[in-house]
């Protein structure tokens, strides 16, 4: 049956023969044959392991099995919370970052043609534009406003990264290399570069009791005023200062880059404080004040667009429903050549809305079709919510609204938010028109069925939203609102279906031990019989 023992016995066969010669006495189907091309350590390592598990008892079983249901139970939490919180698989992002590099994969990110053609490049840095971030035109107050917010609820209603962009925002605007000249905008130099707010306050003070310094109230203004009266006094005292700066580096504008860079600041000082003035009187319920304010600021300064001052006149305007000339300032700015605003998309939708919303039934449409007007209105709503997807959640009430944030970007989120807080009433105001929005929004994404890459009116829709918008928005409260929808990583759906297989076996084992153990032996033993070695290869061990 074996081959004759050499005259040197070796040890590894006399120590494996007895255990041989059971396993062929026991086997009932052994087919050994060189065409498996099986290796005999293969053969003995499963018979180790074989002997191995015979020995094994129920518990371990059992805690083999709770255990694997609980390591794969808490990697499937982080891979939800870490989708949640960053919008993608950590698994996957590890994968794609560091182990692909390795294994010699290339970055599908990266641009493999260098001939790329005009159209692609100029989509490209469309792109890019539209994920700036900008300043909300129309942007609370912190201290009478975000403040009280904080002091009710407990909560902080504006990240690092928004109140950071508000910081360079108030560098660029209300200080120039000039400042080290004059005493007081010197301490405001230092002020608005200060993190701590009751720093930037004691330094406003400080520079206060050198000169009027428009600055200064601004900075009191915006901080330290609990109350938009005491807010609108502090802005009128810094219009006083603001405009007798304003008239003297008018004067020296020519003279040299110095004095220029002085007026320039001066100028979007001044501009600052009154379209903060029209607000105030805005909120105060002074709204034709605050509409003559905004008109003649747009007409002393009309090439200073980037403070966006018509989307707070349409707002004003709408207070007051006068809609013809709500109609008149969006002839002005829907224009092809200027940057769309989720303002100005939903305020053209809402006027065509007007005409036929109070007499719109979704069944007599359906049953007699949809007339010009309705159609008209149809494609302005379908148009906003290209442009914006996000605000018709907001503007039906189906997701909860929150502060809005001092910078946006158009199109996400963000945009979405500071549009509903301050419009949303102008929407109920018209009858018939949020019926006409929930009846007709959702057809929008029939015809853009594939947005990141092409879109109908508009460009495609920008990927980097959602990452702006969790910087902008407090994501501890507020869950950011994610267009397209994305589906779940596939190390998500592996990760659950693990853990319920192994928590489903550790059930198993722990109900019915004995069974899961037969169990395991049969499985030990088939393994065994199907990798078992050919008894030729047996005089190599000898």
């Amino acid at each position: 049956m074996y081959p004759a023992e050499p005259p040197q016995v070796n040890p590894l066969w006399q120590c494996m023969r007895p255990r041989l010669e059971m396993m062929e006495k026991n086997s009932s189907d052994l087919n050994w044959n060189l065409h498996h091309n099986q290796c005999p350590c293969l053969f003995f390592l499963v018979s180790a392991v074989s002997m191995f598990l015979n020995t094994l008892t129920p518990k371990f079983y059992v805690a083999l099995t709770g255990t694997s249901s609980l390591i794969s139970g808490l990697i499937l939490i982080f891979e939800w919370w870490y989708f949640r919180k960053y919008g993608t698989s950590f698994i996957e992002q590890v994968s794609v970052s560091h182990l692909r590099p390795l294994l010699g994969g290339v970055d599908s990110s990266s641009p493999t043609n260098p001939n790329t053609s005009n159209g692609e490049a100029d989509s490209n840095r469309q792109s890019v534009s539209e994920c700036k971030v900008w300043r909300n035109p129309l942007n609370l107050f912190r201290g009478a406003e975000y403040n009280r917010y904080t002091w009710v609820t407990g909560r902080e209603p504006l990240t690092y990264y928004d109140m950071n962009l508000s910081a360079q925002d108030h560098q660029t605007f209300f200080t120039c290399d000039s400042d080290h000249l004059r005493p007081a905008d010197a301490i405001m130099q230092k002020a608005w570069r200060e993190r701590n707010p009751q720093a930037r306050i004691s330094a406003a003070h400080e520079a206060l009791e050198l000169e009027d310094c428009a600055t200064a109230y601004i900075l009191l203004a915006e901080e330290e005023a609990t109350t938009i009266m005491e807010a609108e006094r502090l802005f009128k005292q810094a219009l006083k200062a603001g405009e007798g700066c304003y008239r003297r580096s008018q004067q020296l504008q020519h003279h040299g880059t110095q004095y220029e860079a002085q007026h320039r600041r001066d100028t979007n000082v001044l501009v600052y404080i009154k379209r903060r003035l029209a607000m105030c009187s805005r909120k105060l319920g002074r709204t034709r004040e605050a509409v003559k304010m905004m008109r003649d600021l747009m007409k002393e300064f009309p090439l200073l667009s980037m403070f966006n001052i018509h989307e707070n006149l349409l707002e004003s305007l709408l207070e007051l429903q006068n809609y013809a000339d709500v109609q008149a300032v969006l002839a002005k700015y829907d224009d092809i050549s200027l940057p769309k605003s989720a303002t100005i998309c939903y305020t053209a939708a809402l006027l065509k809305a007007r005409a036929v919303s109070d007499k719109f039934s979704p069944e007599a449409a359906s049953r007699r079709g949809l007339s010009t007007a309705e159609m008209n209105a149809v494609e302005a709503i379908h148009r906003a919510v290209e442009f914006n997807p996000h605000v018709p959640k907001y503007l039906l009430e189906m997701k909860s609204l929150i502060l809005p944030p001092e910078h946006i970007l158009k199109r996400g989120d963000s945009e979405a938010i500071a549009y509903a807080f301050f419009h949303l009433q102008h929407w109920k105001r018209v009858e018939g028109a949020l019926n006409l929005l929930h009846c007709t929004w959702e057809g929008t994404f029939r015809m853009i069925p594939y947005p990141l890459e092409k879109g109908h009116l508009f460009y495609p829709y920008p990927i980097c939203t959602e990452t702006a918008d969790r910087e902008l928005l407090p994501t501890v409260f507020h869950e950011v609102s994610v267009y397209p929808k994305k589906e779940l990583p596939f190390f998500i759906l592996f990760t659950a279906g693990l853990c319920s297989f192994t928590a489903m076996l550790a059930l198993l084992t722990h109900q019915f031990p004995e069974l899961m153990g037969v169990f395991a032996k049969a499985v030990s033993t088939v393994l065994h019989t199907n990798t078992s070695a050919p008894p030729l290869w047996l005089s190599w061990v000898s």
